[in-house]
């Protein structure tokens, strides 16, 4: 089978049994974003699940249609084809899936901001690595943060290439994701992920130095006001080097002082 739009198709039953009871699914709705040749479908389904399976690629799709018909008159499988960066997707309650690799990033952010109880996703392992590294590590980055604000995130399961179908040329990982609250309540949660984001665009610099970057989307006045509310070790700091409450701290003031 060949990678299609970035797909890597899960081919090793071992592998598809342990992700697909990672979770208790039966009777939850859970969403699986690219389903593929839907071989984790199955297996959800098979363990009492109802799926919203979304897939991007219409050929896929119209494969997926012939081999759940019957699953699909009875509701049991809601197939959706688009881009699940922004297509419209039912409720759901899990999210059981193997990402598209170069998706990876902004789909994991937009269930983040969606909700749901718990999902168990399968990233490249470079990935899972960063989404893993706590905050105030070497290499921590916009991805582990914004992740372990919102998130706790623990590794289920490393596969190597040749558990899929084609080969991807790295090993995968499948890590499981549960909601939970930010070290404190953050006021605005737009302003965080601009401010996050900003920050590790100029990781070489320093805190200071990044924020004074950032005058131009937060105002000069709020920037000097948040410059002027830290310390000065805090300022001397690079982004990566900051601790996870730090990050909500700092986006706090600036929804304070706008």
């Amino acid at each position: 089978m060949r990678a299609r739009l970035d797909q890597h198709f899960l081919a090793d039953p071992s592998a598809v049994e342990r992700i697909a009871g990672a979770v208790p699914v039966n009777g939850r709705r859970v969403l699986e974003i690219g389903p593929g040749g839907g071989i984790l479908t199955r297996a959800l389904l098979e363990r009492g699940a109802t799926v919203i399976a979304v897939e991007i690629d219409s050929s896929l799709v119209s494969d997926l249609k012939i081999l759940f018909r019957e699953e699909i008159a009875a509701g049991r499988l809601i197939l959706v084809h688009g881009d699940a960066t922004r297509c419209p997707l039912p409720a759901f309650d899990i999210v059981v899936a193997n990402l598209p690799y170069s998706a990876s990033s902004p789909i994991t952010f937009r269930l983040l901001s969606i909700g749901f109880e718990v999902a168990v996703l399968m990233y490249q392992w470079e990935f899972a690595r960063r989404m893993l590294t706590p905050a105030g590590m070497p290499d921590t980055s916009r991805l582990s943060v914004m992740v372990q604000t919102y998130a706790k995130v623990k590794p289920l399961l490393e596969l190597p290439p040749e558990a899929f179908s084609p080969p991807p040329e790295v090993w995968s990982m499948v890590v499981r994701i549960t909601p939970a609250d930010p070290p404190i309540p953050i006021q605005d949660n737009t302003v965080y992920a601009d401010l996050v984001r900003m920050l590790f665009s100029h990781r070489r610099k320093t805190v200071r130095n990044c924020l004074k970057s950032a005058r131009g989307i937060f105002g000069s006045e709020r920037i000097d006001h948040l410059i002027g509310s830290l310390d000065d070790t805090t300022l001397a700091l690079r982004p990566e080097r900051l601790p996870l409450l730090a990050f909500a701290e700092m986006a706090n003031i600036l929804a304070d002082a706008e």
